[in-house]
């Protein structure tokens, strides 16, 4: 007979009696997130939700999935990870929001070597605060302790969230017009793009995520970059109710660049005013410190600009009221053009303005 090598599956460095305290742990904050046509409830094969509790008509239902990226590890090094929480759920509810959508649930996927209750409970109640910024409900996840996969105290997160759209109210951009204002609502920081950049030029420059940043007093540089990203939904879902929004770009991976004529028809491009804003200090100290030129920047950062709707000229009042009863910074940072073949669809001008 040959030899026993374990006994049971905790020795093997899965502790399904830890998984079930976190169970405990975490329903009373999902609970929190609970909203009409869900029961928020955790436990279950899989989670629940009755539309026809809502008020959709003819609804189509718009799906998004995604992740932090490596900003999972400067939360690591840094040691916070509720803000990490909140920016797994913007990722996913921003997309959502620039298809007219309204987010109705969201779930996540936690993966770790070893699961660690105070972590855990840090990003789950992250998570249901963004739910709750967003309005939908935390519908239920999965915790994965998976030894050998990754190295001690690492982790990976992924999100994914289902919203609800009227079938004529669907945002897709083919109302946009030569002439249509761009409207850039501001950003809060990096949000979650970029960070392979930045952690190869704080290794490179040998740069402390503990280190106080010489553009704000008193702050260290961890604490900046893990500011979590900003969730559009209920301002956007407040302009979308009086149709002034024809098509929206959430300005993720690729920037301003890549993600503005996402939203717009092929024939039309987008001429873009970089000095209707000041360049945020951090995007301004990463490309000095890395020495990286702006046209790059616009291609990886979002500059402080995290979401841009487009309009009709005859809505700016209306809409930059709206923006600011919601207390969204926001200014009007370009315009749509008719497309010339061969020319960029999406033109910068004054982007020396940023370098002052």
């Amino acid at each position: 007979m040959g030899k026993i090598i374990s006994k049971n599956y905790r020795s093997a460095g899965v502790d399904i009696k830890k998984a079930e305290k976190l169970i405990k742990i975490i329903a009373p904050i999902a609970k929190s997130t609970k909203t009409k046509g869900s029961d928020a409830s955790l436990g279950g094969f899989g989670g629940v939700f009755d539309l026809s509790k809502t008020k959709f008509k003819k609804p189509l239902l718009i799906a998004s999935t995604d992740g932090v990226g490596t900003k999972l590890k400067i939360a690591n090094i840094f040691g916070e990870h509720k803000n990490i929480g909140i920016d797994l759920v913007a990722m996913c509810v921003n997309d959502i929001i620039v298809h007219g959508a309204k987010p109705l649930f969201f779930l996540d996927y936690f993966a770790t070597n070893k699961l660690e209750i105070n972590k855990m409970k840090q990003i789950i109640s992250g998570i249901a605060a963004g739910c709750r910024n967003a309005g939908c409900t935390l519908i239920g996840g999965e915790t994965a302790e998976m030894p050998g996969m990754y190295k001690n105290n690492e982790y990976d997160l992924s999100g994914f969230s289902v919203g609800a759209v009227e079938r004529n109210n669907l945002l897709n951009g083919n109302k946009v017009k030569n002439g249509d204002i761009l409207i850039g609502l501001k950003s809060n920081g990096i949000h979650s793009n970029g960070f392979s950049l930045i952690r190869k030029l704080m290794k490179q420059k040998k740069i402390n995520l503990f280190k106080r940043v010489p553009f704000k007093k008193n702050e260290v540089l961890g604490k900046i970059l893990l500011k979590p990203t900003k969730i559009y939904v209920k301002t956007c879902l407040s302009l979308i109710a009086k149709g002034y929004i024809k098509s929206m770009a959430h300005i993720t991976g690729g920037g301003l660049v890549q993600n503005i004529p996402r939203t717009i028809p092929s024939k039309f491009g987008a001429k873009i005013d970089c000095q209707q804003w000041k360049l945020p200090a951090i995007f301004k100290w990463i490309s000095d410190v890395g020495k990286i030129p702006l046209n790059e920047m616009m291609t990886v950062f979002n500059c402080g600009i995290g979401m841009v709707i487009t309009i009709h000229p005859d809505n700016i009042k209306n809409v930059m009221k709206i923006l600011k009863k919601n207390k969204q910074n926001a200014i009007r940072i370009g315009e749509i053009t008719n497309q010339r073949k061969g020319t960029s669809r999406i033109q910068f001008v004054n982007v020396e303005a940023w370098k002052n």
